[in-house]
Protein backbone atom coordinates (compact mmCIF):
# COMPACT_ATOMS: atom_id res chain seq x y z
CA UNK A 1 0.00 0.00 0.00
CA UNK A 2 1.39 3.20 -1.00
CA UNK A 3 2.20 5.70 1.66
CA UNK A 4 -0.80 8.83 2.07
CA UNK A 5 -0.23 12.02 2.72
CA UNK A 6 -1.98 11.80 6.03
CA UNK A 7 -0.16 11.97 9.23
CA UNK A 8 -0.11 8.58 11.24
CA UNK A 9 -1.97 8.80 14.86
CA UNK A 10 0.32 7.95 17.53
CA UNK A 11 -2.24 7.08 20.68
CA UNK A 12 -5.58 5.75 20.96
CA UNK A 13 -7.13 8.90 21.93
CA UNK A 14 -5.70 10.30 17.98
CA UNK A 15 -7.12 6.70 16.73
CA UNK A 16 -10.52 7.31 18.25
CA UNK A 17 -10.73 11.39 17.33
CA UNK A 18 -9.82 10.10 13.54
CA UNK A 19 -12.56 7.80 13.62
CA UNK A 20 -15.17 10.36 15.28
CA UNK A 21 -14.11 12.62 12.46
CA UNK A 22 -14.64 9.79 9.74
CA UNK A 23 -18.49 9.02 11.06
CA UNK A 24 -19.20 12.14 10.88
CA UNK A 25 -18.05 12.91 7.61
CA UNK A 26 -20.11 9.67 6.56
CA UNK A 27 -23.37 10.95 8.29
CA UNK A 28 -23.16 14.12 6.48
CA UNK A 29 -22.38 12.09 3.19
CA UNK A 30 -25.29 9.66 4.14
CA UNK A 31 -22.66 7.01 3.30
CA UNK A 32 -22.43 3.35 4.37
CA UNK A 33 -18.69 4.05 4.36
CA UNK A 34 -19.30 5.19 8.24
CA UNK A 35 -20.79 1.60 9.69
CA UNK A 36 -17.06 -0.09 9.58
CA UNK A 37 -15.34 3.01 11.75
CA UNK A 38 -18.68 3.09 14.20
CA UNK A 39 -18.73 -0.59 14.95
CA UNK A 40 -14.67 -0.26 15.29
CA UNK A 41 -14.53 2.92 17.70
CA UNK A 42 -16.74 0.65 19.76
CA UNK A 43 -13.60 -2.24 19.76
CA UNK A 44 -11.21 0.90 20.03
CA UNK A 45 -12.56 2.29 23.14
CA UNK A 46 -13.45 -1.31 24.67
CA UNK A 47 -9.00 -1.92 24.32
CA UNK A 48 -8.68 2.21 25.72
CA UNK A 49 -10.68 0.79 28.82
CA UNK A 50 -8.69 -2.54 29.26
CA UNK A 51 -5.70 -0.87 28.76
CA UNK A 52 -6.56 1.90 32.09
CA UNK A 53 -7.94 -1.07 33.69
CA UNK A 54 -4.78 -3.51 33.73
CA UNK A 55 -6.53 -6.08 31.70
CA UNK A 56 -3.86 -6.19 29.66
CA UNK A 57 -0.01 -7.49 30.68
CA UNK A 58 1.59 -4.50 28.61
CA UNK A 59 -0.51 -2.01 28.42
CA UNK A 60 1.98 0.08 26.64
CA UNK A 61 2.51 -2.38 23.91
CA UNK A 62 -1.04 -2.72 23.27
CA UNK A 63 -1.69 0.72 22.98
CA UNK A 64 1.04 0.38 20.17
CA UNK A 65 -0.52 -2.99 18.80
CA UNK A 66 -3.75 -0.46 19.12
CA UNK A 67 -2.50 2.65 16.79
CA UNK A 68 -0.28 0.80 14.23
CA UNK A 69 -3.44 -1.63 13.49
CA UNK A 70 -5.61 1.30 13.16
CA UNK A 71 -3.08 3.15 10.69
CA UNK A 72 -3.05 0.51 8.08
CA UNK A 73 -7.47 1.06 8.18
CA UNK A 74 -6.80 4.81 8.44
CA UNK A 75 -3.97 5.24 5.75
CA UNK A 76 -6.23 3.40 3.91
CA UNK A 77 -9.45 5.52 3.86
CA UNK A 78 -7.50 8.12 3.26
CA UNK A 79 -6.11 7.00 0.24
CA UNK A 80 -9.38 6.02 -1.17
CA UNK A 81 -10.41 9.59 -0.80
CA UNK A 82 -7.72 10.99 -2.52
CA UNK A 83 -8.74 8.72 -5.18
CA UNK A 84 -5.36 6.70 -4.96
CA UNK A 85 -5.32 3.08 -4.76
CA UNK A 86 -5.55 1.34 -1.00
CA UNK A 87 -5.14 -2.20 -0.90
CA UNK A 88 -7.26 -4.92 -2.86
CA UNK A 89 -9.04 -5.62 -0.20
CA UNK A 90 -10.37 -2.10 1.33
CA UNK A 91 -10.62 -1.12 -2.01
CA UNK A 92 -13.88 -3.51 -2.09
CA UNK A 93 -14.85 -2.39 1.00
CA UNK A 94 -14.87 1.49 -0.05
CA UNK A 95 -16.28 0.79 -3.39
CA UNK A 96 -19.04 -0.74 -1.92
CA UNK A 97 -20.24 1.55 -0.04
CA UNK A 98 -21.32 3.34 -3.59
CA UNK A 99 -24.02 0.71 -4.19
CA UNK A 100 -27.10 0.52 -2.55
CA UNK A 101 -27.36 -3.09 -2.62
CA UNK A 102 -25.29 -3.90 -0.01
CA UNK A 103 -26.91 -4.92 2.53
CA UNK A 104 -25.30 -3.27 6.39
CA UNK A 105 -23.92 -7.17 7.52
CA UNK A 106 -22.04 -7.12 4.13
CA UNK A 107 -20.45 -3.79 4.91
CA UNK A 108 -18.79 -4.99 7.94
CA UNK A 109 -17.46 -8.21 7.10
CA UNK A 110 -16.00 -6.10 3.96
CA UNK A 111 -14.27 -3.96 6.51
CA UNK A 112 -13.79 -6.95 9.07
CA UNK A 113 -12.06 -9.05 6.45
CA UNK A 114 -9.28 -5.92 5.07
CA UNK A 115 -8.80 -5.27 8.85
CA UNK A 116 -8.35 -8.61 10.37
CA UNK A 117 -7.31 -10.99 7.64
CA UNK A 118 -4.81 -8.39 6.48
CA UNK A 119 -3.82 -5.85 8.43
CA UNK A 120 -3.99 -7.51 12.11
CA UNK A 121 -1.28 -9.55 11.31
CA UNK A 122 0.85 -7.06 10.00
CA UNK A 123 0.24 -4.75 12.94
CA UNK A 124 1.19 -7.40 15.68
CA UNK A 125 4.51 -7.97 13.80
CA UNK A 126 5.33 -5.12 13.55
CA UNK A 127 4.71 -4.16 16.89
CA UNK A 128 6.66 -6.98 18.25
CA UNK A 129 9.02 -8.36 15.75
CA UNK A 130 10.74 -11.79 15.24
CA UNK A 131 11.73 -13.24 18.66
CA UNK A 132 9.26 -10.54 20.52
CA UNK A 133 6.19 -11.79 18.81
CA UNK A 134 5.27 -14.71 21.02
CA UNK A 135 5.22 -12.48 24.15
CA UNK A 136 2.55 -10.64 22.47
CA UNK A 137 -0.08 -13.30 22.24
CA UNK A 138 -1.24 -13.71 25.54
CA UNK A 139 -2.49 -10.31 25.12
CA UNK A 140 -3.17 -10.82 21.19
CA UNK A 141 -5.54 -13.36 22.64
CA UNK A 142 -7.21 -11.31 25.16
CA UNK A 143 -8.61 -8.69 22.27
CA UNK A 144 -11.02 -11.77 21.14
CA UNK A 145 -12.34 -12.00 24.49
CA UNK A 146 -13.11 -7.67 23.66
CA UNK A 147 -14.53 -8.56 20.57
CA UNK A 148 -16.70 -11.88 21.69
CA UNK A 149 -18.08 -9.39 24.62
CA UNK A 150 -19.73 -7.07 21.49
CA UNK A 151 -20.78 -9.92 19.60
CA UNK A 152 -25.03 -9.84 20.93
CA UNK A 153 -24.71 -6.05 20.69
CA UNK A 154 -24.03 -5.73 17.68
CA UNK A 155 -26.40 -8.77 16.51
CA UNK A 156 -29.14 -6.29 18.42
CA UNK A 157 -27.92 -3.49 16.26
CA UNK A 158 -27.97 -5.25 13.12
CA UNK A 159 -31.66 -6.40 14.37
CA UNK A 160 -32.82 -2.81 14.64
CA UNK A 161 -31.76 -2.16 10.87
CA UNK A 162 -33.28 -5.59 9.62
CA UNK A 163 -35.46 -7.44 11.49
CA UNK A 164 -35.51 -10.33 8.81
CA UNK A 165 -31.22 -11.12 9.98
CA UNK A 166 -32.62 -14.72 11.11
CA UNK A 167 -33.69 -15.59 7.67
CA UNK A 168 -29.91 -15.54 6.86
CA UNK A 169 -29.37 -18.73 8.78
CA UNK A 170 -32.51 -20.23 8.24
CA UNK A 171 -32.03 -20.16 4.21
CA UNK A 172 -27.95 -20.46 4.62
CA UNK A 173 -28.39 -23.55 6.51
CA UNK A 174 -24.91 -25.59 6.12
CA UNK A 175 -23.80 -23.39 2.68
CA UNK A 176 -20.74 -22.15 2.56
CA UNK A 177 -21.55 -19.19 2.01
CA UNK A 178 -19.18 -16.40 3.31
CA UNK A 179 -21.62 -13.60 4.16
CA UNK A 180 -23.01 -17.05 6.38
CA UNK A 181 -19.95 -18.60 7.84
CA UNK A 182 -17.05 -15.69 7.85
CA UNK A 183 -16.03 -16.77 11.50
CA UNK A 184 -14.18 -13.87 13.34
CA UNK A 185 -12.40 -16.68 15.64
CA UNK A 186 -11.16 -18.46 12.26
CA UNK A 187 -10.04 -14.82 11.43
CA UNK A 188 -8.25 -14.06 14.27
CA UNK A 189 -6.19 -17.41 13.90
CA UNK A 190 -5.19 -16.72 10.51
CA UNK A 191 -3.89 -12.91 11.73
CA UNK A 192 -1.79 -14.61 14.32
CA UNK A 193 -0.50 -17.05 11.89
CA UNK A 194 0.34 -14.09 9.62
CA UNK A 195 2.02 -12.19 12.30
CA UNK A 196 4.31 -15.21 13.19
CA UNK A 197 4.53 -15.72 9.09
CA UNK A 198 5.66 -11.84 9.00
CA UNK A 199 7.97 -11.47 12.10
CA UNK A 200 10.39 -13.26 10.76
CA UNK A 201 10.24 -10.98 7.31
CA UNK A 202 12.67 -7.95 6.94
CA UNK A 203 10.49 -5.03 5.66
CA UNK A 204 10.74 -5.41 1.92
CA UNK A 205 10.01 -8.93 2.12
CA UNK A 206 7.10 -8.31 4.43
CA UNK A 207 5.63 -5.71 1.41
CA UNK A 208 5.63 -8.58 -0.90
CA UNK A 209 4.01 -11.07 1.37
CA UNK A 210 1.63 -8.21 2.15
CA UNK A 211 0.84 -8.14 -1.48
CA UNK A 212 0.46 -11.58 -1.67
CA UNK A 213 -1.70 -12.15 1.33
CA UNK A 214 -4.07 -8.99 -0.31
CA UNK A 215 -4.56 -11.12 -3.00
CA UNK A 216 -6.14 -13.76 -1.64
CA UNK A 217 -8.08 -11.68 1.27
CA UNK A 218 -9.76 -9.51 -1.16
CA UNK A 219 -10.80 -12.84 -2.59
CA UNK A 220 -12.62 -13.64 0.73
CA UNK A 221 -14.53 -9.97 0.33
CA UNK A 222 -15.50 -10.54 -2.85
CA UNK A 223 -17.29 -13.60 -2.02
CA UNK A 224 -18.90 -11.45 0.70
CA UNK A 225 -19.73 -8.97 -1.45
CA UNK A 226 -20.97 -11.17 -4.12
CA UNK A 227 -22.36 -14.46 -2.08
CA UNK A 228 -24.38 -16.57 -5.03
CA UNK A 229 -27.45 -16.86 -6.40
CA UNK A 230 -29.39 -18.00 -2.97
CA UNK A 231 -27.65 -15.66 -0.09
CA UNK A 232 -27.99 -12.70 -2.94
CA UNK A 233 -31.63 -12.92 -3.40
CA UNK A 234 -32.16 -13.31 0.46
CA UNK A 235 -30.19 -10.45 0.76
CA UNK A 236 -31.16 -8.19 -1.83
CA UNK A 237 -35.13 -9.12 0.09
CA UNK A 238 -33.25 -7.74 3.23
CA UNK A 239 -31.78 -4.94 1.67
CA UNK A 240 -35.36 -3.68 0.73
CA UNK A 241 -36.55 -4.50 4.31
CA UNK A 242 -33.61 -2.40 5.46
CA UNK A 243 -34.91 0.57 8.20
CA UNK A 244 -33.71 4.14 8.75
CA UNK A 245 -31.40 6.44 6.36
CA UNK A 246 -27.92 5.80 6.10
CA UNK A 247 -27.09 8.29 9.28
CA UNK A 248 -29.06 6.55 11.53
CA UNK A 249 -27.64 3.45 10.45
CA UNK A 250 -24.50 4.97 11.62
CA UNK A 251 -26.27 6.15 15.09
CA UNK A 252 -27.43 2.45 15.80
CA UNK A 253 -24.02 0.34 14.88
CA UNK A 254 -21.90 3.37 16.86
Amino acid sequence: MSETSSPQRTTIDDVIARLDDIIRLARSEQSPIGFFPALYRKVTIKVKEGIADGFFDDGARMEKLDVVFANRYLAAFELSREGRQPTQSWALAFQAAHRWWPVALQHLLLGINAHINLDLGVAAARTAPGDALPALQDDFNKINRILASLVDEVQAELAQIWPLLSLLDRVGGNTDEAVINFSMERARDHAWSVAERMARLAEPEQEAEIKRLDVAVAEIGTRVRHPGVLIGTVLRLVRIGERGSVASKIDILS
